[in-house]
């Protein structure tokens, strides 16, 4: 089975849209396990022994949607520190991919990535999938934007990803992307997919396993020319590979994929 951990926050319509979204995996019905979690924060005097999981009404909403949707569903409730514990609880689970849904707005609109979030993305090799508050899925098969930079290994781990989820040859489609930074200039160089290696790489992995694959690739400003394709193509999420080591081997977020995950309005998942 795919194991999908979904750690809910007090707002109902994120955990339903994660809900949402882990619903519409390939296969649900019948290749998902999804457990849904609640975590009572540090600052609570309660712990896992005082609280049931029906005290937290969103995660009872994630999960009620996730069975109304034939998946099947395991509750549980954690403590603690909230990223560690969720972080703690993927690990246990062997989870395949962690759902979180920490898109927030700031008093003047702007799109923020919560802190738990964002340690969680730092904090675990596993992808993660922030859905947010604002989401469309069709059904149906999945159209996945693949955007790819020149590192090898994390093209890799994008398409482990891809390529791992339920039955994917059969309901997974996807378009690996490059970008050269910039190039979209009058007399700009020729751009090659055939160049990038990783690009290459990833694509024949993908075809090999019998995914339908696109191969694109355009000049201009990173961020802005991700987002346009997802948009063109009407993808049902972007895959990125957005973390990186510093020089003490500590997870960072890479810029593009911070500003592509706070700027797109569809889920994104970050792989390594």
């Amino acid at each position: 089975m795919y194991q999908v951990l979904i750690p809910v926050d007090d707002d109902e319509n994120r955990a339903l849209n994660q809900a949402r979204y882990v619903a519409n995996l390939p296969d649900a019905e019948s290749a998902v396990e999804a457990t849904v979690l609640a975590v009572v924060p540090p600052s609570s005097l309660d712990t896992v022994d005082d609280v049931t999981f029906e005290e937290f009404a969103p995660a009872v909403g994630a999960a009620e949607q996730l069975e109304s949707q034939g998946v099947e569903v395991n509750r549980r409730v954690g403590d603690g520190g909230v990223a560690a514990e969720i972080v703690r609880i993927a690990d246990d689970l062997d989870s395949d991919e962690i759902v979180m849904g920490g898109r927030k707005r700031s008093g003047l609109a702007p799109v923020l990535l919560g802190s738990t979030v964002r340690d969680v993305f730092v904090s675990t090799d596993r992808p993660v999938t922030i859905t947010g508050t604002e989401m469309v899925l069709d059904g149906g098969p999945r159209e996945l934007l693949l955007p790819v930079d020149r590192n090898v290994e994390r093209a890799r781990q994008q398409a482990a990803y891809v390529g791992g989820l339920p039955d994917a040859a059969e309901n997974v489609s996807v378009t690996v992307f490059y970008v050269f930074p910039h190039q979209d200039y009058a007399g700009a160089p020729p751009h090659d997919f055939e160049e990038i290696g990783a690009a290459v790489a990833v694509a024949d992995t993908l075809e090999e396993r019998g995914l339908s694959v696109e191969r694109a690739v355009v000049g201009g400003e990173v961020t802005r020319k991700i987002l346009a394709a997802a948009e063109e193509r009407a993808a049902d999420g972007i895959v990125m590979g957005g973390r990186k080591r510093s020089g003490v081997q500590k997870a960072v977020l890479g810029s593009i994929a911070e500003d592509v995950m706070l700027s797109a309005d569809r889920p994104v998942t970050l792989t390594g």
